[in-house]
C-alpha cells in the first residue's frame, strides 16, 4: 500500500502559483509600445512576409491590425476560452478511475472455539470498484466537448475580426477628424484675409462697419471650431491606441497612415450576388461557431438518453476471513424505476432548440446587416458623386471670377461671391467622403468571410 501510494503521488500534478499582482500587470500594459522587437518580427511576417527584418513598417490599417491581433486582450482571453475548451476535451475523453475498498476487522469469535486453530482472528477484504461507461456515455461525452472546441476556435476568428473592425473605425474618425481639421484650417485662413479685405474696404469706405463685424464673428467661430477639431484628433489618436491595445504614448512619434480612405472603391455586381451572400450566410465565423454549439448540443442530446440506461459497477475482490478464502465478483446498477432521465433529455431538447434558434436568429441578423450596408454605401457613393459635382461646379465659377476684363466693383463682388464666399464654407465633399468611407467599412465586415482576418483595407 505504502509503494502504491509512492507511485501515485509521483504522477500527480502539482500546483504551482502564478501570483497576479495589479501593479506588475498595469506596469506592463503601460510599457506596451510599437517599437518592440518581438512585435515588429509579428507585423512583417503577417504584413510582408518576404522583407528582411529591419524594413521599414508603414503604420497603415494593416499593420495596425497586425499589432492589436498581438497586444489586445480579447485575442488574449479567447486563446484562453480555447485552451480550457481544448481541456475538457481531454476530461471528457478520461475513463473513471477504479475505487479501492479495503476491509480490516481484527476480533475474537462470538462463539468460543470458532475460529480455526492456526487461523488469524481477523477479516481482510480488499475489493476494487470499476465503473463501465457502457452505452456509448464516453463517446457522447467527448463529442459535445470536441463541438464545443470547434465553438472556441472559431470564436478566436470572430474575436479577430472585431478587433480588425474596431482599429478601422479608430482609424477612419481618425483621419475624418485630420480631414475636417485641414478643411478648416483652410477656411480660417481665408476667413483671415477676408476679414483683412473688409477692413481695407471700410477704411476706404467701401464696406461697412457691420459687415466687419460680422466676418469677425464668423472668423471667432472658425477658430472655436478648430480647437474642437484638435480635441477630435487627439481622442481619434487614444481610440486607435485603445482598438490596438497600447496606452496612448505608444503612438508618439508614430505617423500614422490612413490615405487607404481617400477613395474606398465601389461595389461591383459580383460583390452582391447570391453567391457572396450565400457565402457571408454559411461561411462567417461567427456562423460556424453557432453551428458547432449546435452539433454540441447534439451530442448533449445522446448523452442524456444513454443516461437513461443504468449504470454498471464491476467490485472483484478477495477477503481473508478467519482462516476462510473468499473470492467475489459483486455487479452493482442502478435501478431505473423512479424515472427514466427524462428531466434531463427534455433540458437537452429544449437547449438544441435554443441553440437552433440561436442560429437561426444569427442569419437573420445577417440578412439585415447585409441588405442595410449595401443600400446604405450605394446611396452614400451617390452622395459623394453629387458633391463632387458640386465642388467642381464651385471650382469653376471660381476660375471664372478670374476674368482680367472684370473691374471695379464687378470685382469685388464677384471675388466676394464667387472666390471667397464657397470657399469659407465647409468642403461639400468632407462629410460625404467620410460617411462613404465609414459605410464601406461596415459593408465589408458584414460580407466578408470571418474565417479568415483580412487586415488590409
Amino acid at each position: 500500500m505504502a509503494a502504491l501510494a509512492g507511485i501515485l503521488a509521483s504522477s500527480c500534478v502539482r500546483d504551482q502559483p502564478v501570483p497576479l499582482s495589479p501593479a506588475v500587470t498595469a506596469a506592463s500594459l503601460e510599457s506596451r509600445s510599437l517599437g518592440d522587437p518581438r512585435l515588429r518580427q509579428f507585423v512583417l511576417a503577417t504584413t510582408r512576409p518576404d522583407s528582411g527584418p529591419d524594413a521599414r513598417i508603414r503604420w497603415d490599417l494593416a499593420s495596425l491590425t497586425a499589432a492589436a491581433l498581438y497586444y489586445h486582450p480579447d485575442i488574449a482571453l479567447a486563446e484562453a476560452k480555447l485552451a480550457g475548451a481544448k481541456a475538457a476535451v481531454i476530461t471528457a475523453n478520461e475513463h473513471p478511475n477504479p475505487v479501492l475498498n479495503f476491509t480490516n476487522i481484527v476480533g475474537q469469535g462470538l462463539v468460543p472455539e470458532a475460529i480455526p486453530i492456526g487461523a488469524a482472528p481477523l477479516t481482510i477484504g480488499p475489493a476494487i470498484d470499476f465503473m463501465i461507461d457502457a452505452f456509448g456515455r464516453r463517446e457522447a461525452r467527448t463529442a459535445e466537448a470536441q463541438r464545443l472546441e470547434q465553438a472556441a476556435r472559431w470564436d478566436i476568428a470572430a474575436a479577430a475580426w472585431q478587433v480588425r473592425s474596431r482599429v478601422r473605425t479608430a482609424l477612419l474618425a481618425l483621419w475624418a477628424a485630420q480631414r475636417r481639421l485641414a478643411l478648416t484650417q483652410r477656411r480660417l485662413a481665408l476667413q483671415n484675409q477676408l476679414v483683412e479685405l473688409l477692413e481695407h474696404r471700410q477704411t476706404a469706405g467701401e464696406a461697412s462697419a457691420l459687415d466687419v463685424s460680422r466676418e469677425r464673428v464668423n472668423r471667432a467661430e472658425v477658430t472655436l471650431a478648430m480647437h474642437d477639431l484638435d480635441l477630435a484628433v487627439a481622442e481619434a489618436r487614444v481610440q486607435v491606441a485603445t482598438a490596438i491595445g497600447v496606452p496612448d504614448q505608444a503612438l508618439d512619434g508614430i505617423a500614422l497612415e490612413t490615405g487607404d480612405f481617400n477613395r474606398p472603391p465601389a461595389l461591383t455586381a459580383a460583390a452582391t450576388s447570391d453567391a457572396w451572400r450565400r457565402e457571408a450566410l454559411t461561411r462567417r465565423a461567427d456562423i460556424q461557431a453557432s453551428l458547432a454549439t449546435y452539433s454540441a448540443s447534439q451530442s448533449a442530446l445522446k448523452l442524456a438518453i444513454v443516461g437513461q440506461y443504468p449504470d454498471i459497477t464491476l467490485s472483484p475482490g478477495y477477503s481473508y476471513e478467519y482462516g476462510i478464502n473468499q473470492y467475489q465478483l459483486n455487479v452493482v446498477s442502478t435501478l431505473p424505476i423512479f424515472n427514466q432521465n427524462q428531466g434531463a433529455i427534455a433540458e437537452a431538447i429544449a437547449k438544441r432548440r435554443e441553440a437552433a434558434a440561436r442560429f437561426i436568429a444569427l442569419q437573420a441578423q445577417i440578412i439585415g446587416e447585409l441588405d442595410y450596408a449595401t443600400v446604405a454605401y450605394r446611396k452614400s457613393t451617390q452622395s459623394l458623386t453629387s458633391a463632387e459635382a458640386m465642388q467642381a461646379d464651385e471650382a469653376h465659377r471660381a476660375r471664372q471670377s478670374k476674368n482680367p476684363l472684370a473691374r471695379g466693383r464687378r470685382i469685388a463682388r464677384h471675388s466676394f461671391r464667387h472666390k471667397w464666399r464657397p470657399r469659407l464654407q465647409r468642403s461639400p465633399i468632407s462629410t460625404p467622403c467620410c460617411s462613404n468611407a465609414r459605410l464601406w467599412g461596415r459593408w465589408k465586415m458584414r460580407w466578408s468571410d470571418r474565417s479568415t482576418v483580412r487586415i488590409s483595407c
